[in-house]
């Protein structure tokens, strides 16, 4: 899947992100969600994001949007700081080049309106059509569902959203994307809550895109096995920590962080005997805070030292595009 590198869109640097708790039991009731998260997007090019519940995937995606602002560190976009980008015309812009498709393609959908108006907002308010020409904006709108394998075009833009299935909903969301034009597409769980049946065509679709319309794409998701098939890039995440990433072949073929491997054996394999046990899956997740020391995985790890509990390790390069955060592999 190692293909060249085209131009860098996106870059986070030493990503940091704290919210507020509530406990009597810390003395600065703040969790830390990302700790010291770096990476980078380029045109046509995908990175999927990994890691269960809690880890920080989401957290940064809508770092990415504007929905969050970082506690420390940096995200730049076509390098530009996105915290200097205020103005109103600065900020549409943004959001016409970055745009999100959402888990829940039954929520992120306005049940009173039909499936036209839907295409023609984003149309309209980012004046990617005449104002006022009516037949320009059909035609512009039936393509676009045609684009995204929404056919009869014109049949499906009459109807409402309780009238689609929930692929036939997450097509509408990326017709959304293309319509205005976005050079990135932030997926968060985008086929979680799909029929299993049809989660490969949504992932086909984004594929595409990526490819025709020259996107660079993040993929979150808890699958190690459809982040392979998606993207590039891979970045493992855990506790709010990127622990592994680099080359998504080369991780899932050869992975070395003890998460990473935890992750990769949890994939269903039929030459595998299903009473197999996944070794490192005992122990509770911690929650981590500005105050936290150490590796987050030292308490579910088979190869935890006093060392790794003590501070986190550094990252060592182990190809040209592979890294890992772990004392096994320190020169």
């Amino acid at each position: 899947m190692s293909k060249a590198f085209g131009e860098l869109l996106i870059e986070g640097k030493n990503l940091v992100k704290d919210f507020p708790v509530s406990s009597n039991a810390l003395k600065n009731p703040m969790m830390r969600a990302i700790n010291d998260v770096s990476f980078k997007m380029y045109k046509s090019r995908g990175l999927s994001v990994v890691g269960e519940s809690g880890s920080g995937k989401s957290t940064t995606a809508k770092m990415i949007a504007k929905m969050y602002a970082p506690t420390d560190g940096v995200i730049e976009y076509k390098g530009r700081d996105i915290q200097d980008i205020v103005k109103k015309n600065d900020l549409m812009s943004y959001r016409e080049g970055v745009q999100m498709v959402w888990q829940d393609p039954f929520g992120s959908l306005n049940p009173t309106h039909n499936i036209f108006h839907h295409i023609a907002r984003p149309l309209l308010i980012h004046k990617k059509v005449t104002p006022g020409n009516k037949k320009e904006l059909e035609e512009r709108v039936y393509d676009l569902l045609e684009q995204v394998g929404l056919i009869p075009p014109k049949k499906t833009a009459a109807k409402f959203p309780h009238q689609l299935s929930g692929g036939q909903r997450q097509r509408v969301n990326l017709a959304r994307n293309i319509a205005v034009g976005a050079e990135v597409v932030l997926a968060d769980e985008p086929t979680s809550m799909l029929d299993v049946s049809i989660r490969a065509g949504v992932l086909n679709l984004m594929e595409e895109m990526k490819f025709e319309k020259e996107m660079s794409l993040l993929y979150i998701t808890h699958d190690i096995a459809t982040a392979r098939y998606i993207a590039e890039d891979l970045a493992v995440m855990y506790v709010g920590h990127m622990v592994e990433w680099g080359d998504t072949d080369e991780i899932i073929h050869d992975p070395q962080h003890p998460y990473t491997q935890l992750l990769v054996s949890a994939v269903p394999d039929p030459s595998k005997s299903i009473h197999t046990k996944l070794k490192g899956n005992k122990g509770e997740i911690p929650l981590w805070t500005p105050e936290s020391v150490g590796c987050p995985f030292a308490g579910r790890c088979t190869h935890v030292t006093e060392k790794c509990k003590e501070r986190m390790p550094g990252v060592t390069k182990l190809s040209d595009n592979h890294f890992v955060r772990c004392y096994l592999y320190e020169n």
